[in-house]
């Protein structure tokens, strides 16, 4: 039996815990009621091990908005290579308002890196989905059969600060990626969390679109709402994805706490690893 497949791993290392996302820190590890100690990525590769499980790898790169640096997508790609038993494949982070630069940066990560899709944070880019300004790039993601993450609904980043710290949750409504979702019906699209308040919203639209999917990060299972436990058993069972959003919060805890839904042994395989290597077009090991 394949090994569960994270659809959804930070580092946990000073590339992004000090250098990209350092100032919104304190707020995040607030929200999860967690504290997190900067790793190595050997130690990184050793902790998801010990947790049994396999990942996705994201970037991230909201320097136009926020001012700190990118995580470098040459470091996601060599840390997935270099740590091959971890991580099934890794996403480029793209700041969507650098233009041609972003669009140069997602020919080269999926060219010349290997990369197999695209990290968007909207709160922390401060950018509409929709907004026909950054179309080039879904154009350019659909043309090289990348994958393109989202984020939806609340984030930690930022959560009780003053003013949530300029962070806005306005860009995270998934009905902005409904335009997208039709008009690149050919662009797979992965909506990241449970969208809390939205959660109704984001499931009509991965109904009523094939190519969206959504992944159950950020949330212990414990706290699912109903509807969304009752939806991903059935209506929703070929569209959901296990993820975590390590390290915030481990997959041991999700694992067990997912294990005590009630959800057909066949379905739950299918959200642990069938439907995230069928989209990511991996065979079993």
């Amino acid at each position: 039996m394949p090994k569960p497949l994270d659809i959804h791993i930070h580092p946990s290392t000073r590339e992004f815990m000090v250098d990209a996302i350092g100032p919104y820190m304190a707020a995040t590890e607030a929200y999860f009621h967690t504290r997190i100690p900067i790793r190595t990525e050997e130690e990184m590769a050793r902790e998801l091990a010990d947790q049994g499980v396999r990942g996705v790898l994201l970037g991230w790169d909201a320097e136009t908005n926020t001012g700190q640096p990118p995580i470098p997508n040459d470091w996601v790609a060599r840390v997935v290579r270099d740590y091959p038993q971890v991580f099934a494949a890794g996403f480029a982070g793209v700041d969507p308002w650098k233009g041609k630069v972003a669009l140069r940066e997602i020919e080269r990560a999926a060219k010349d890196l290997g990369l197999r899709g695209l990290k968007f944070q909207q709160s922390a880019q401060a950018f509409f989905p929709n907004d026909r300004r950054f179309y080039p790039l879904w154009e350019k993601a659909q043309e090289l059969g990348l994958i393109v993450l989202f984020h939806v609904g609340m984030t930690g980043m930022g959560a009780g600060g003053r003013g949530g710290m300029g962070v806005r949750l306005k860009y995270t409504q998934p009905v902005y990626i409904d335009d997208v979702a039709a008009d690149f019906p050919d662009l797979r699209i992965i909506c990241a969390h449970p969208a809390w308040p939205w959660q109704d919203e984001m499931t009509a639209i991965a109904i009523h679109k094939p190519n969206v999917y959504i992944d159950l990060s950020g949330w212990s299972p414990k706290y699912f709402p109903p509807a969304l436990a009752r939806d991903i058993a059935t209506r929703l069972q070929d569209k959901a994805l296990f993820g975590t959003d390590y390290p915030f919060l481990s997959a041991r805890r999700w694992l067990d706490d997912f294990a005590r839904l009630d959800i057909p042994d066949s379905v739950r395989a299918k959200i642990l690893y069938g439907n995230a290597m069928r989209l990511l077009g991996l065979n079993p090991d």
